[in-house]
């Protein structure tokens, strides 16, 4: 059952929808129906469109490496941490699900009470040890919205002789990257493409341990052409600047006893993490649900089971608090009408609660 016209999505952190642009490209793969590893005519011009559409992905991100085609960033996470040649793998304590899971062995680097990586601690835990190391780091947390500072932390990586493997599937294509990472993992359903789709950018090849397969050895199975064309075109067309809307409702929230996660931190412009103190972030989701919003608690990979959220305890908030917090965060279809009516709703929302309480 599809959502009525009067919902208002604001869950575009977890899946945002695909753009016009990207659900043309998508038909127009599905009509290429040859496998572009076929060595026929049909199977060449499905290799051409394939490749042409990987150029496209690369060149958005100002990428001059190797474009791996996956099926998300949780498979390019995987990719590069269980392949990369480095010796040792460090990851943060605010990564996503995906990173803790790939890497359950690598060791963590701390945070501070903004969820900022620890620099300095991060230093000393690359010259800790010989041998290269991978360092791991979400560049916009996917709870918080947080934005890591990626220039300072490569300087910091890159003095000690390690690579940068940023999980950059919440923030827009930015050539910035290029500049200070040695791998990307990207994720198509993020940016207004379809699920199932990503990328691992990969400044040399050589970084990794190749298994067989397509993706020039480094991936096997048939490649995903309809997906990757609609990526492809869903990176042409420019994302909202949503920077005023989310500092609208930061303002609501603390004006009406809210409390912002990470408040003062630089964080991402589409997504807010905010705690109403006694009301527990699954009744939250209940009632703004039932008042035709769509929020969530946490990232999509953990807000289904309703754990505590790592990410917040590793920035210092105990289980108690943790488990009031939920997560706003604006897409293409985004605008102040819907920020100021989720607004309302969530006064309302307070306020009941402090009738209830008193």
């Amino acid at each position: 059952m599809s959502p009525s016209a009067d919902r208002i999505y604001l869950d575009h952190a977890a899946t945002t929808p695909m753009t016009a642009a990207a659900r043309d490209a998508f038909a127009r793969g599905l009509a290429l129906w040859a496998n572009p590893s076929s060595p026929h005519a049909e199977g060449r011009a499905a290799r051409a469109a394939l490749e042409e559409a990987r150029g496209a992905i690369g060149a958005a991100h100002g990428w001059r490496g190797e474009v791996l085609l996956t099926s998300g960033a949780s498979e390019s996470l995987g990719l590069a941490l269980r392949r990369t040649t480095a010796l040792r793998r460090i990851i943060t304590a605010v990564e996503h699900d995906a990173v803790m899971r790939a890497g359950a062995e690598a060791a963590v680097a701390p945070v501070d009470a903004c969820g900022l990586v620890d620099a300095e601690a991060l230093a000393a835990m690359l010259a800790a040890d010989e041998g290269r190391a991978l360092v791991c780091v979400q560049w916009a947390n996917s709870e918080t919205g947080v934005r890591q500072p990626l220039a300072a932390i490569a300087r910091v990586v890159h003095a000690a002789g390690g690579w940068l493997l940023v999980d950059a599937a919440q923030m827009p294509a930015s050539a910035e990257l290029a500049d200070h990472a040695d791998l990307i993992a990207l994720s198509a359903h993020k940016r207004g493409g379809p699920p199932g789709v990503g990328a691992l950018l990969v400044r040399d090849l050589a970084m990794l341990v190749p298994s067989g397969g397509q993706e020039r050895g480094y991936r096997p199975g048939t490649e995903n052409l309809p997906g990757v064309l609609a990526y492809a075109a869903a990176l042409t067309q420019p994302e909202p600047d949503h920077a005023s809307l989310r500092a609208r409702l930061d303002d609501a929230i603390r004006r009406s006893g809210g409390e912002i996660v990470a408040d003062g931190a630089p964080r991402h412009p589409a997504i807010g993490s905010y705690r109403l103190p006694g009301v527990a972030a699954a009744v939250q989701l209940i009632r703004l649900d039932a008042a035709g919003f769509a929020v969530s608690a946490g990232s999509a990979c953990s807000s289904g089971s309703m754990k505590p959220s790592h990410v917040l305890a590793a920035m210092g908030w105990d289980e108690a608090a943790g488990r009031e917090v939920i997560r706003v965060s604006f897409g293409r279809t985004t605008g102040a009408a819907e920020v100021d009516a989720f607004i309302a709703a969530w006064r309302t929302m307070a306020k009941a609660t402090r009738r209830f309480a008193a």
